[in-house]
C-alpha cells in the first residue's frame, strides 16, 4: 500500500479531493440546511436533490467519449475552475443577504454538472496512473481521501454555518477548489491521452467527419456493455448504489430537526458520523475485500446499508442515529472501494469513461424518481421515506447476488 503514496502525481490527486471535499461537503451541508430552513419542506430537498441530476441525464450519455479522448488531468482542472466561479457568485449574494431558493437550486444544478464529469474522470485517470496490482490500495486512498474531507466537513458544518452563513461556508468552497487546482496541476506535466486499438482502418478513420467519429465512439462503448453481462450487473448495483446514497440528503436534515430537535448542530454529527465510518473503512476495507471478494464484498454492504437506512429514523436518541450513520458510512466505503476496484478490473483504459458514464446516467435517472418519491413519501412520515431508500440497497443487494460467470479481466485487444 505505500507504493501508492511513493508516485508523486497520486499523492496530489489523493490530497485534492480530501481538500475539495472539505469544501464540497460543507457546502452541500449548509445549501440543505438553508433550504429546510427556509421552506419547512421536505418536498424542496427532494428537488435540491433531483436538481443535482438534470445536467448528467443530458451530459453523461456525451461526457463519456470526451474523458477517454481527452487528458483527464486537463478536464479535472477545467471543472475545479468553472465550479469555484459559479460558487463564487452566489457567495456574494449571500453576504449580501440576496441569495434566493432558486438560487441555490441553479448554483447546485451548475455545480453538479461538474461533479457527474468529475467522478468518472478522476477514477479513469486513477485507473491510468495505477499498476494492476494496486487498485485496491489506490482506491482505499481515494476513498480515504473523500471521505476524510467529508468527515473534516460533517465535523465543522453545523458549528461553521452558525458563525458564518450560508456565504461564509461557500466562500470556503470556493478556496477549496482553487488549493484543489493547485494540487492537479501539479500531478504532471504535458498532455496525456489513453491510447487505444486501432478501431478502424485508416481509411476509414480518414473519411469520418467529427461528428461521425464522436457518435462511433459512443456506439463503441455500448457495444462494449452488451458482451459483458457481468459488468452490466455491476453498473446495476452501482446505479442503485448511487441513487440511494444520494438521496439521503432529503431525509437527514428532517431527522436532526423534526426528530431530534438538534439542527444544524444535530445534521453536522449525523454527516460527521457518515464521515467517520466511511474513514475508518479504508483502513479495512482491502482485507475485508481480500476475504470475501469484489462481488460479495458489495452484496453484503448493500445488504447491511438496507438494514440500517430502515432503523436509523426510529433510534431513540441522536446519538444512536449518529452510530448508525457511522455503520452506513462504512458500508458505503466498502462497497465504494470493491464497485471502483471491479470496474477498473475489468474494463480497458479506453473504455472506462464512456463505461461509467453509462452506469452514472442509470443511477441518476434513477435519483431523479427517488427524491421526489422519498421526499413526498417523508413529508407525511419520515420513517417511511427512509424506507424507500432502504428498499432501493436491497434491490442493490439482489442485482449483486444475482447468478453471472465473471470472466477474467478484460485484455486490451486489437478486435475491441
Amino acid at each position: 500500500m505505500r507504493s501508492i503514496l511513493q508516485k508523486k502525481g497520486l499523492r496530489f490527486i489523493f490530497a485534492a479531493n480530501v481538500i475539495s471535499m472539505i469544501g464540497s461537503g460543507m457546502n452541500s451541508a449548509a445549501v440543505a440546511w438553508y433550504i429546510l430552513q427556509a421552506t419547512h419542506s421536505e418536498i424542496a430537498l427532494g428537488t435540491f436533490a433531483v436538481v443535482q441530476t438534470l445536467p448528467a441525464i443530458l451530459l453523461l450519455p456525451f461526457t463519456g467519449v470526451i474523458i477517454d479522448r481527452e487528458d483527464r488531468r486537463r478536464l479535472v482542472m477545467v471543472l475545479d475552475a468553472a465550479r469555484a466561479v459559479v460558487i463564487a457568485a452566489v457567495a456574494v449574494l449571500a453576504f449580501e443577504g440576496k441569495a434566493k431558493v432558486w438560487e441555490l437550486y441553479a448554483m447546485n444544478m451548475l455545480v453538479a454538472a461538474g461533479f457527474w464529469m468529475f467522478w468518472p474522470t478522476i477514477t479513469a485517470l486513477i485507473q491510468e496512473m495505477t499498476p494492476d496490482d494496486e487498485f485496491i490500495h489506490a482506491n482505499t486512498f481515494l476513498l480515504a481521501g473523500v471521505q476524510g474531507g467529508w468527515l473534516i466537513a460533517g465535523a465543522l458544518v453545523g458549528f461553521v454555518y452558525n458563525k458564518i452563513g450560508l456565504g461564509g461556508v461557500l466562500l470556503l468552497d470556493v478556496g477549496s477548489y482553487v488549493l484543489s487546482f493547485v494540487c492537479y496541476f501539479a500531478v504532471r506535466k504535458g498532455r496525456h491521452v489513453v491510447p487505444r486499438p486501432a478501431e478502424l482502418h485508416a481509411d476509414i478513420v480518414a473519411a469520418e467527419g467529427a461528428v461521425q467519429k464522436f457518435f462511433r465512439e459512443l456506439r463503441d462503448g455500448i457495444h462494449f456493455l452488451r458482451g459483458h453481462r457481468e459488468i452490466v450487473l455491476l453498473g446495476v448495483s452501482w446505479a442503485l448504489f448511487l441513487s440511494a446514497m444520494m438521496t439521503g440528503v432529503v431525509v437527514t436534515p428532517p431527522l436532526s430537526d423534526n426528530v431530534y430537535h438538534k439542527g444544524a448542530v444535530g445534521y453536522g454529527w449525523l454527516n460527521g458520523g457518515w464521515g467517520v465510518g466511511a474513514f475508518l473503512s479504508a483502513f479495512y476495507a482491502p482485507m475485508f475485500i481480500k476475504k470475501f471478494g469484489a462481488r460479495r464484498s458489495i452484496a453484503i454492504s448493500l445488504g447491511v446499508l438496507a438494514c440500517l437506512m430502515t432503523s436509523a429514523p426510529i433510534m431513540p436518541v441522536l446519538a444512536l442515529a449518529v452510530v448508525v450513520y457511522a455503520l452506513m458510512g462504512s458500508g458505503r466505503g466498502i462497497t465504494g472501494v470493491a464497485m471502483n476496484t471491479s470496474m477498473m478490473v475489468q474494463i480497458p483504459q479506453h473504455f472506462m469513461g464512456r463505461v461509467q458514464n453509462t452506469f452514472y446516467f442509470a443511477g441518476t435517472l434513477l435519483q431523479v424518481l427517488q427524491s421526489y418519491l422519498v421526499g413526498a413519501v417523508a413529508e407525511r412520515n419520515l420513517i417511511a421515506g427512509f424506507s424507500v431508500i432502504g428498499f432501493v440497497y436491497a434491490i442493490g443487494f439482489v442485482t449483486a447476488t444475482w447468478p453471472v460467470r465473471i470472466h477474467h479481466p478484460v485484455e486490451l485487444t486489437q478486435a475491441e
